[in-house]
C-alpha cells in the first residue's frame, strides 16, 4: 500500500531563532528524511558561523585575523567575498564588521555600550579593513578591533541552502524560513504562498500579506532583538556609520531570487532609510521593497503593486 502524498513540517530553535520547513512530498517518509537534512545543515552553519560558539570558524578568524592572514573555508570565503560586494553595492549600509560596535550588546540583559564605547569602537566599523587574498583563501584584519559577524546574512544562507537540498530531493513545493527570512520552493499546489509582514509595533499581528512563489523574502525590523530605555529603543541592526542603532525606519522587507541577497538588502534598506533603500531598489531589476517607516507610513518600491493588506473580518 502507498502512504499517502501529505503537507510536512516542523520547526526548531536554531542560531539564534526558529528554522522551520514545510514541504509537500509524494512519499512521506523521504519528505521527513528531506526535514531532517535541512535541520542538519543549519546546525552545521551555525556551528561555522556563530560568534557565540568558541570552536566556530568566524570566531577562530575573529582571533587571529588582526595578527595574520587566516585561511578559511571556501564555504566561509566565498561568503565573505559576497557580503564585501554588499558592502560596495551599498556603499557600506550593509558592513560584517559592525559586530565591532555590536559585540557589546546584550539584549537579553538589556546592556549596551557607553558613549565611550561606541567612540572608540566605531572605527573599527568598515568593511574595507577585512581583507581577501583569493590565491591563499585567507582573511585579514587592517587593524586590531576589527570583529566581523555574518548575522545579516547567514540566516538568508542557510535558508537557500535548504531548498537546494529539497529540490536535489525531487520536493517541488516547500517553504524554509529563519527568523525574518524565508525562502520558496515552488508554489503552494497551485496557489501561491501568503506570505506575512509582521506589523512592527503589534506584537502577533500582520501588517501585509503578500502572494508569492519560488522567490525570497527577508525582513529586518528594530522588534528582533532589542529593549527600551528612556524612551529609545536600542536594537541590533547597526548604522555603520554611527555605531548606534539605525533610526527613521522599523521594518525593511526586500523579495527577490536569492535569500542570501534580500537578507543583506533589507538590513541595507533599514539603515539607508526609506529615500536612499528604495533609490537602491530601483537599480535592482530582480528586487523589491516594502518599508514601514518610525510613523508607520508603508512605503512600496516602484516595481511593486500593492500587496494585500490584511482582511478586518
Amino acid at each position: 500500500m502507498t502512504a499517502q502524498a501529505e503537507w510536512l513540517g516542523d520547526a526548531r530553535p536554531l542560531m539564534g531563532t526558529e528554522v522551520s520547513v514545510y514541504l509537500w512530498s509524494d512519499d512521506p517518509e523521504a519528505g521527513r528524511r528531506a526535514l531532517e537534512e535541512v535541520f542538519d545543515e543549519a546546525s552545521r552553519i551555525d556551528r561555522l558561523m556563530s560568534t557565540y560558539k568558541d570552536a566556530s570558524e568566524i570566531s577562530k578568524i575573529n582571533r587571529e585575523a588582526a595578527n595574520q592572514a587566516t585561511v578559511a573555508s571556501s564555504e566561509m570565503f566565498t561568503l565573505l567575498g559576497r557580503a564585501l560586494e554588499i558592502s560596495e553595492l551599498t556603499d557600506g549600509a550593509f558592513d560584517i564588521t559592525y559586530d565591532s560596535v555590536g559585540q557589546h550588546y546584550d539584549f537579553r540583559e538589556r546592556q549596551r555600550p557607553d558613549d565611550d564605547t561606541v567612540a572608540t569602537e566605531v572605527v573599527n566599523i568598515d568593511y574595507r579593513l577585512v581583507h581577501l587574498d583569493e590565491e591563499t583563501l585567507t582573511v585579514g584584519f587592517g587593524r586590531p578591533g576589527v570583529r566581523i559577524n555574518l548575522g545579516g546574512i547567514a540566516k538568508g544562507y542557510v535558508v537557500e541552502r535548504g531548498v537546494e537540498i529539497l529540490r536535489s530531493r525531487g520536493i517541488e513545493h516547500a517553504a524554509v524560513t529563519a527568523g525574518g527570512d524565508t525562502r520558496l520552493l515552488g508554489d503552494r499546489r497551485g496557489r501561491p504562498f501568503m506570505v506575512g509582514i509582521r506589523d512592527p509595533r503589534k506584537d502577533g499581528e500582520v501588517a501585509i500579506r503578500v502572494p508569492l512563489e519560488d522567490e525570497a523574502i527577508s525582513t529586518s525590523g528594530d522588534y528582533e532583538r532589542f529593549f527600551d530605555e528612556d524612551g529609545v529603543r536600542y536594537h541590533h541592526i547597526i548604522s555603520p556609520a554611527t555605531g548606534e542603532p539605525a533610526a527613521g525606519v522599523h521594518s525593511a522587507t526586500v523579495f527577490g531570487p536569492d535569500a542570501v541577497i534580500t537578507d543583506a538588502l533589507s538590513t541595507s534598506v533599514f539603515v539607508m532609510g526609506v529615500e536612499r533603500g528604495l533609490s537602491l531598489i530601483g537599480t535592482l531589476p530582480d528586487y523589491e521593497s516594502i518599508v514601514i517607516d518610525a510613523a508607520g507610513k508603508v512605503y512600496y518600491s516602484d516595481g511593486l503593486m500593492q500587496p494585500e493588506t490584511p482582511s478586518t473580518e
